[in-house]
């Protein structure tokens, strides 16, 4: 009779045993699932990447004078200054001695004086897209010759710590159409700058010659 007690309290404690064991699998700590990896976050894609240049740029008919007709950005200083904007003109050409630089002079009033901004284009691999460095590389400006015929107009992009400016130029200061006009407001559109932040600049009284002391190397904010 002792060994039937005996057997009988090995298959209880068996059964204690088996039953620990799957409430444990079950509900205890190993039960828990595994933690799964977060998925990896996308590369981010600066808006300038999503801008393609103009095919087959060519950017010796590029060079010469450019008027400044209308920009778009969410600048600050052109959002509370929008309506003083000058009358703002800019030369392209190559810098003496290099093919992969231009030497861009832009000409401007402030405080009633005209002025120089005098800067430098680097090209890149790629044809359209250009770098204007800033003091570190993460302040390079990178530019985007989006589209022109050379001969009229040209859609210029310019990204600066990731906000992007658009800005349209033209040949002279009687080139801006209502078909060119309106195809800058949805490009701009697409950067999510709609018509609050269109800024037209005056087409009369630009500067011509300017005094060396009225020349400046530096990088304009917007």
């Amino acid at each position: 009779m002792a060994g039937v007690w005996r057997c009988m309290l090995t298959v209880v404690v068996l059964m204690c045993v088996c039953l620990w064991g799957s409430t444990e699998a079950v509900g205890g700590a190993r039960s828990r699932p595994r933690p799964q990896r977060r998925p990896r976050k996308k590369p981010k894609v600066d808006p300038i990447e999503q801008t393609p240049p103009t095919p087959n740029i060519n950017i010796q008919q590029m060079t010469g004078t450019w008027y400044l007709l209308i920009t778009a950005s969410k600048c600050s200083y052109l959002i509370n200054h929008g309506t003083k904007v000058e009358p703002t003109v800019m030369n392209l050409a190559f810098s003496a001695g290099s093919d992969q630089t231009l030497s861009v002079s832009t000409k401007t009033r402030h405080n009633h004086q005209c002025w120089e901004i005098l800067q430098v284009y680097n090209l890149t691999p790629t044809p359209g897209r250009l770098t204007l460095k800033g003091t570190r590389p993460e302040l390079n400006t990178e530019i985007v010759i989006g589209d022109t015929d050379y001969s009229s107009y040209a859609i210029m992009y310019y990204q600066k710590l990731g906000k992007i400016t658009m800005k349209l130029y033209g040949r002279s200061v009687d080139d801006l159409s209502e078909p060119m006009l309106t195809k800058f407001e949805q490009l701009a559109e697409k950067q999510g700058l709609g018509l609050a932040y269109l800024f037209p600049f005056p087409t009369y009284s630009h500067c011509g010659d300017v005094d060396q002391d009225h020349k400046i190397n530096c990088v304009p904010t917007c």
